[in-house]
């Protein structure tokens, strides 16, 4: 398939650091972000016509990109928008580009229970899905119903929890070739919007004042090494406000690596290294990170 018998704009050498939260990585040497589920199957067809590397990224916000940039085409599944209420089962579609913070706020005006705790991640709903992200007692694989997917060969599939071996910020999907289109979850209806609002506005003024936000952040950096924590492992470690070039260890939590202004992520990706060998060293404790990094460091 040649470019122009698709309806997508596929461009080059696009720099990638203004679709990442941490607002760092270089280019992509083709971009493209589709708008329908048509546009991703065709731009996935013309990847492999070409047989080139496929990335797919949705609101990075758990994401490392490299300063060398990615090869081959980098899909960005933000702009896949759209959500479907069934107000009789309590039960949502929601599309992979959609914002999970945004869906939540619609769940709680709507008075259904048991998202919540979602109201402050910042990625979206397919990478929800896949890292079975979570916050607050909360995660992805409590309501998730079934996820729809597409392979990077372009098969169609629909997957249940039971087949994705969630456990704690991971899931099959996340070695698995394939993309989350959209999903289903299921809610306690019936509640009252204005309590669970209230409810839900109060978990993200929470998270506000625990959490870094006015700095670009990637999220928590490292997976919690239960039953002990991945932020107090780092502050007792003396950590806290460590920094290497404009990459810092947040002074407000210490599983957040902030960017100062005009960080590199090799910078970020060192400082990584270090935190993950002080705590090695000192406690014997193997920290993995819940952040994906992508492209050569």
């Amino acid at each position: 398939m040649s470019l122009a018998q698709t309806q997508n704009s596929i461009r080059s050498h696009v720099s990638l650091a203004n679709l990442t939260s941490m607002r760092v990585g270089g280019a992509a040497e083709y971009f493209t972000s589709p708008r329908s589920s048509l546009e991703l199957a065709e731009a996935l067809a013309w990847a492999n016509d070409l047989h080139i590397p496929i990335t797919i990224i949705g609101a990075g916000s758990n994401l490392l990109i490299s300063d060398r940039g990615i090869e081959g085409l980098v899909i960005c599944t933000r702009h896949l928008r759209g959500i479907d209420f069934d107000t009789t089962s309590g039960q949502v579609t929601a599309a992979a580009g959609e914002p999970v913070a945004r869906l939540a706020i619609q769940v709680a005006n709507y008075g259904w229970a048991g998202f919540e705790w979602a109201v402050g991640i910042p990625g979206t709903v397919g990478g929800l899905v896949v890292m079975n992200a979570g916050a607050q007692g909360g995660c992805a694989a409590d309501c998730l119903v079934s996820a729809e997917t597409l392979s990077l060969i372009g098969t169609t599939q629909l997957i249940y929890p039971q087949e994705l071996n969630f456990s704690y910020r991971t899931s099959a999907l996340q070695d698995a070739e394939l993309l989350v289109t959209a999903a289903t979850f299921k809610f306690q209806i019936g509640g009252n919007p204005e309590a669970i609002a209230a409810d839900t506005e109060a978990k993200l003024k929470a998270r506000h004042t625990t959490q870094p936000y006015h700095l670009p952040n990637c999220g928590s950096v490292f997976r919690n090494p239960l039953p002990q924590f991945a932020a107090r492992l780092i502050q007792d470690a003396g950590l806290k406000g460590y920094r290497i070039g404009n990459a810092q260890v947040s002074d407000l939590h210490a599983n957040f690596i902030v960017n100062l202004g005009n960080a590199k992520a090799k910078d970020i990706f060192s400082l990584i290294e270090h935190i993950k060998t002080t705590i090695s060293d000192r406690y014997g404790v193997v920290l993995e990170t819940e952040v994906k990094t992508i492209g050569h460091f």
